[in-house]
């Protein structure tokens, strides 16, 4: 149920449909095969009015709502058959009307049977990406994906991925969806899929309904066909090494942890979507075509009508109310906040619309569940990288999949050292009742302990907890209390903990603090917000969100586009990072931050794009730091996973290259948790070029590794620049190069490396290489190299 007056969530994705028609004939095509038939009295070829019109409803929008990247896919039918002139139309009217008002991010959705290097080399001109329709190997699309006269489709699509495997089309290989039949082997299904090397794989359910059930095998008497057919490719996937992304699955595993699903199928965020038809109506999600006539239906147009307009219409405003918009049995369900009750058109049934649980129910509730058993356990949390993920880490790089199993590692040694901390501490009644709390949530609610374990700053507080002196017990047990109130709040378990009190400070990590009298309060958990009741005070409500209480200080959040993170100025523990921490941000303050993490964002997105996925994953908390004049400061602490500290610097730009470079120190603290790269007991010390005093093993490894990626951001901002600007960033680029090269042959040298260390050493030098035959101007690069020789000089002099 919506709220009234409450303003709807702005649209972030738009399918345009460029041909109304197909050259196939799909039979589970819910376009044309399903309970819809809008299509029939519809325009062939969407007019370039229409484009234009569309453009413009979505600039108005994106300006509006200060959106900074909007998601259009051009779709159909088949959307080739449009032909590349109405294609190179939608993609002008849009990039016209966005320009200097956000990014695009332009795609097209094929069968691929008439792909060739024309369409290619036109998309290739406007960074169109390319996702493709295939079930499998030849027997298994041949049971759906056929021409009208029975033909097989298979050669002619593997023709077109061949295609966009090529070196010159690679990076407009968006992916393969491939709708699941549990008829087929799933081991065949994925190892034909794996061998196209698509760097993402969608496994889509079939649509369904509760009116048209999903059909299933004799006997699957306890509904979980799909799940089973899913968990078998999950494992063959895992024992690969995970070698791209599966929506599906990376959905599942980050809601586990409390992040958000890259899925509308699965997780509670807010839909964001509408389609526009071939003749400009306004419609929502295509997938309701399988729900009943006219389901799609807004009633609305491009002509007539604006987005805000779309955006505020039911049937898409209740799916914007997450767990408030599901039937009472989803909302009662233990992994909801990962199913979110599956795909909207999925509930539907004749009578109570979609005020239902999935037809796909049962098979989500075990693949979820599964998936945590398999994935959360501390054995498969342990389990090393593999040499291709060590050998991607090592470039400087890392997909979101690598450094997902980077944090998933880092959340188990946080709960062993929270069983650490459990075994030694005394016990007292506030104590035994946290950790009952923690059980508790922790079987029911596994996903809001997750979130809270997986927050940076509790490292330090395990740490400093096992350091057994006299302070160290009172600190387990608040910090216990605090973890377990928080986990309560974002589980909305009804319940009280008592939570000590410190400094007149009552901290909830991952959500905030709040100033109290007393020296204890106990927090009574109670729907989204929580109310507390200090000692000698009165109970007071408050919200952990956009609350008035002037001594809430609720974290500031922010969801940019693919990157969810939080400014942390509340956990006192944030002071890990040898450097004062700013105080409480203002509302202004943490305004001009948001602005430039999100200008920094979109460079890094648009720059450095091979960065921005493990950022995307594994940065979550940025902390400002307190600025010192004429310097930029940054830092990351070795047992804070997930975090960055930065006083803000003076231009996005630089703040896009603080975050790059202090994530490579995140990253590489993660993998030598997980591998050794060298002997620990060596003691020697070493020359690092950017440093006046010599440095031990580690601290070089980590200076080299960080600096791999300062070496990309000023080569970067070389080739965007002209001029002075682009002269200056050239010079840094070379003298980064030139010290990183040399850093790295005395890595190589140095004689204590692991045979892991000597692979990861040669893994940063090829990327050096590659780095090094970039040519500069000569004058520049020989001042670069006279100045790291005087440099080595004074060094070995001093």
């Amino acid at each position: 149920m919506t709220h009234m007056g409450r303003p709807p969530n702005p649209l972030r994705q738009f399918v345009v449909k460029m041909h109304s028609r197909c050259d196939l004939a799909c039979d589970h095509c819910y376009v044309f095969e399903h309970a819809d038939q809008s299509w029939r009295g519809r325009p062939m070829v969407v007019s370039e009015t229409v484009l234009r019109k569309t453009a413009r409803r979505i600039a108005e929008h994106a300006a509006a709502h200060a959106l900074d990247t909007v998601h259009v896919v051009l779709h159909g039918g088949e959307p080739l058959l449009a032909g590349r002139a109405r294609i190179r139309a939608a993609a002008e009217e849009l990039n016209r009307a966005l320009a200097g008002v956000c990014d695009l991010d332009l795609r097209i959705h094929t069968n691929a049977v008439t792909l060739d290097e024309r369409f290619c080399d036109l998309f290739d001109q406007y960074g169109i990406k390319v996702g493709v329709s295939l079930d499998g190997d030849k027997a298994a699309n041949d049971l759906h994906r056929r021409y009208r006269d029975g033909r097989s489709s298979h050669d002619r699509v593997l023709r077109g991925i061949s295609l966009l495997n090529e070196p010159r089309y690679r990076h407009l290989y968006a992916g393969i969806l491939c709708t699941i039949d549990v008829r087929n082997d799933p081991v065949a299904v994925y190892d034909a899929l794996a061998e196209l090397t698509p760097p993402r794989v969608d496994f889509l359910l079939p649509h369904a309904t509760w009116d048209e059930l999903p059909p299933r095998p004799a006997d699957d008497v306890d509904g979980t066909a799909y799940a089973r057919w899913l968990l078998t490719v999950y494992d063959r996937w895992t024992a690969h090494g995970r070698p791209m992304d599966v929506r599906i699955f990376d959905s599942v595993l980050r809601t586990l942890r409390g992040g958000d699903s890259l899925t509308e199928s699965l997780g509670l965020a807010p839909a964001d979507l509408a389609v526009i038809e071939t003749d400009g109506t306004f419609e929502q999600a295509d997938s309701l075509k399988t729900a009943y006539d006219g389901a799609p239906a807004t009633g609305m147009d491009v002509f007539s009508h604006s987005l805000d307009e779309v955006a505020a219409h039911p049937g898409i405003a209740v799916r914007q109310e997450g767990l408030d918009s599901l039937s009472d049995e989803c909302r009662a369900c233990p992994v909801v906040a990962s199913c979110g009750g599956g795909l909207y058109a999925h509930r539907y049934r004749t009578g109570s619309g979609f005020d239902n649980p999935s037809a796909y129910c049962s098979d989500l509730k075990r693949l979820i569940t599964d998936i945590q058993d398999r994935d959360m356990s501390d054995q498969l949390s342990r389990r090393p990288l593999t040499d291709d993920q060590l050998g991607e880490i090592a470039s400087g790089t890392g997909s979101a999949t690598t450094v997902e199993l980077l944090a998933r590692h880092q959340l188990a040694v946080n709960r062993e050292l929270l069983a650490a901390v459990w075994r030694d501490t005394p016990r007292t009644a506030p104590g035994e009742a946290a950790w009952q709390t923690l059980t508790t949530l922790d079987t029911g609610a596994q996903e809001s302990v997750d979130a809270v374990l997986a927050h940076p700053y509790v490292r330090p507080w395990a740490l400093r907890s096992l350091q057994g002196d006299e302070d160290a017990p009172a600190t387990a047990v608040r910090g216990l209390a605090e973890m377990a109130a928080a986990a309560a709040v974002r589980a909305g378990h009804a319940g009280t903990v008592t939570v000590p009190v410190h400094d007149g400070l009552l901290r909830l990590p991952t959500l905030g603090a709040l100033t109290a009298r007393g020296g204890t309060a106990e927090v009574q958990v109670s729907g989204d917000g929580f109310t507390v009741a200090e000692t000698g005070g009165r109970p007071r409500p408050v919200a952990a969100k956009n609350s008035d209480d002037a001594a809430w200080r609720g974290r500031w959040a922010f969801e940019f586009d693919g990157w969810a993170v939080a400014l942390e100025d509340t956990d006192p523990w944030r002071d890990c990072h040898d450097h004062p921490v700013h105080r409480r941000l203002g509302e202004d303050e943490a305004e001009i931050w948001r602005a430039d993490l999100a200008a920094a964002w979109r460079w890094i997105r648009r720059e450095l794009p091979a960065y921005a996925p493990g950022i995307a994953s594994g940065l979550r908390v940025v902390t400002p730091l307190l600025p010192v004049e004429g310097s930029d400061v940054s830092s990351a602490a070795r047992d804070a996973f997930g975090a960055v500290a930065i006083a803000r610097p003076a231009a996005p730009e630089l703040l896009a290259l603080l975050l790059v470079h202090e994530f490579q120190h995140v990253k590489l603290g993660a993998v030598l948790d997980l591998v050794d790269l060298y002997d620990p007991t060596c003691d020697e010390l070493f020359y690092a070029p950017w440093r006046p005093d010599p440095r031990p093993l580690e601290g070089l490894l980590q200076g080299t590794y960080a600096h791999l990626a300062v070496i990309e951001f000023w080569r970067a901002r070389w080739r965007s620049t002209t001029g002075d600007q682009a002269r200056k960033a050239a010079e840094q680029f070379s003298r980064w190069r030139e010290e990183t090269a040399e850093a790295v042959g005395t890595l190589a040298s140095c004689g204590a490396l692991t045979p892991l260390g000597e692979r990861f050493v040669e893994g940063m030098h090829a990327t050096v290489r590659r780095l090094l035959a970039d040519d500069v101007d000569a004058e520049i690069e020989q001042a670069a190299r006279r100045a790291a020789q005087e440099h080595r000089a004074a060094w070995a002099a001093r």
